[in-house]
C-alpha cells in the first residue's frame, strides 16, 4: 500500500455537489495504454469517469455494486470488496445484499457520480452491477446476454453471434443494447418491463440460447460444461441467476491497456474494436457520437415469449439448465454432473 502522499498530494474533484479527494493521484494504475504504451494514473481514472459521467450514471444510478479493488494498479494484488466498512463517508448510500445462500453484506449503491469517484479512489477497477435497483430488490429490470467465446474463437464470430441475438430479439419485439466486455466478448442488455424476477429472466435467456444454438449449432452453444462447447460462442445464461452481478458499462477493465466496456451502436458491430476502446479514446468517442444506450430506459420489453418457451420446455420434460456450482440444487434441474464423469460412472 502507498504511504500518505507518496504519489502526490490529494487532488479534489467536484461531483454531484460534493468534493471528493483523490489521494495519491499520481499512483500508476495502467502501465501500457494506447499505441505509445503510456502510463495512466489514479487521477486519470477519476477524470475519465467525470468525462463519461452522464452516460455511466444512466447505467448505475440506484443500483448496488460489487467492488473489484486493485489498490496498487493492475499489476498489483486484487480482491473483491463485498462489504462497505463503517469508516466510509456517511454520505455514501448502501444497501443489504445477500448471496443465494442468504449471507448478507453491506453493498455500495451508486447514488451519484461522487460515489463512482469515491470507489475510484479506493483503487476500484470494475463496478460489478446488480440487475435491479436497490429500491426494488425483488424486481430485476435487466436481461443480460453474455456472449462468451471459447478459446480459439475470433472476435468476428462473436460479432456474428451478436447479430443473431439482435435479430432474434427483434422477432420477439425486444430491443437489445450492445457493449464490448472490454475483453473478448460482447454483452447485450434488454431493459425488462416491471413484474419479473431473476429466476424468470434466467429462464428467458436459457430459452433464447436454446433457440439460437438450434438455428446456428456451429456458431452458438448453450452448453454449460466447457467440454461440450467446442469452438463456439457460449451464451452464458447464468449471468442472470439471482444475486449475480456483471461488469458495468463504461467501466475500465483491470487490464494493462485500460480497456473500457464500451456501449456501441448496432451499425458499428462490424467495425468496433474492443482493444482500442480505452480510458484515452472512449471520452472522445462519447463526445463525438453520443451515448448509444441513452434511450434504454424508454424501451422496456416484455420477456413473456421467452419465459413461456422455457416453461413449455419444462412441461415437455426438458430439465432446467445447470446452475453454477455455488448454488444449491434447484427444482427441475437435471443432475449437476460433468458429462464425461457421468458417462464414466
Amino acid at each position: 500500500m502507498a504511504k500518505a502522499d507518496e504519489f502526490g498530494a490529494p487532488v479534489e474533484i467536484e461531483a454531484a455537489g460534493r468534493i471528493v479527494p483523490i489521494t495519491n493521484p499520481n499512483k500508476p494504475m495502467f502501465p501500457s495504454v494506447g499505441p505509445k504504451k503510456a502510463q495512466r494514473t489514479k487521477l486519470d481514472l477519476a477524470r475519465y469517469y467525470v468525462s463519461v459521467g452522464d452516460a455511466i450514471m444512466r447505467t448505475l444510478v440506484g443500483r448496488p455494486v460489487l467492488l473489484e479493488r486493485y489498490p496498487n494498479g493492475v499489476r498489483g494484488k486484487s480482491f473483491f470488496q463485498k462489504r462497505i466498512p463503517d469508516s466510509a463517508p456517511e454520505w455514501l448510500h448502501t444497501t443489504t445484499v445477500e448471496t443465494i445462500n442468504g449471507t448478507p453484506s453491506r453493498a455500495l449503491v451508486i447514488a451519484d457520480l461522487a460515489h463512482v469517484l469515491w470507489a475510484s479512489n479506493q483503487g476500484v477497477l470494475g463496478l460489478h452491477v446488480w440487475p435491479y435497483r436497490a429500491s426494488e430488490p425483488d424486481e430485476a429490470d435487466e436481461m443480460r446476454i453474455d456472449l462468451d467465446p471459447t478459446p480459439g474463437v475470433p472476435f468476428d464470430q462473436v460479432r456474428e453471434a451478436a447479430a443473431l441475438v439482435r435479430d432474434y430479439l427483434a422477432e420477439l419485439g425486444m430491443l437489445g443494447f450492445a457493449k464490448t466486455t472490454g475483453s473478448k466478448g460482447i454483452h447485450i442488455y434488454v431493459r425488462v418491463e416491471p413484474g419479473w424476477d431473476s429466476f424468470a429472466i434466467r429462464g428467458a435467456v436459457i430459452a433464447l440460447a436454446r433457440e439460437l444454438s438450434e438455428r446456428q449449432p456451429n456458431l452458438i452453444t448453450d452448453k454449460w460444461w466447457k467440454e461440450e462447447r467446442g469452438e463456439r460462442v457460449f451464451i452464458d445464461y447464468n449471468q442472470n441467476a439471482p444475486h449475480k452481478n456483471m461488469f458495468g458499462a463504461w467501466g475500465v477493465r483491470p487490464r494493462v491497456g485500460a480497456q473500457v466496456s464500451t456501449p456501441f451502436r448496432w451499425d458499428e458491430l462490424n467495425t468496433i474494436n474492443p482493444e482500442v476502446c480505452t480510458i484515452d479514446t472512449v471520452p472522445h468517442r462519447l463526445a463525438a457520437h453520443g451515448d448509444p444506450w441513452e434511450l434504454m430506459d424508454e424501451a422496456p420489453c416484455s420477456i413473456a415469449p421467452l419465459v413461456e418457451r422455457f416453461a413449455a420446455d419444462l412441461a415437455d420434460g426438458i430439465p432446467d439448465a445447470p446452475w453454477p456450482p455455488v448454488y444449491p440444487k434447484m427444482p427441475n434441474e437435471a443432475p449437476r454432473v460433468q458429462p464425461s464423469r457421468a458417462k464414466h460412472d
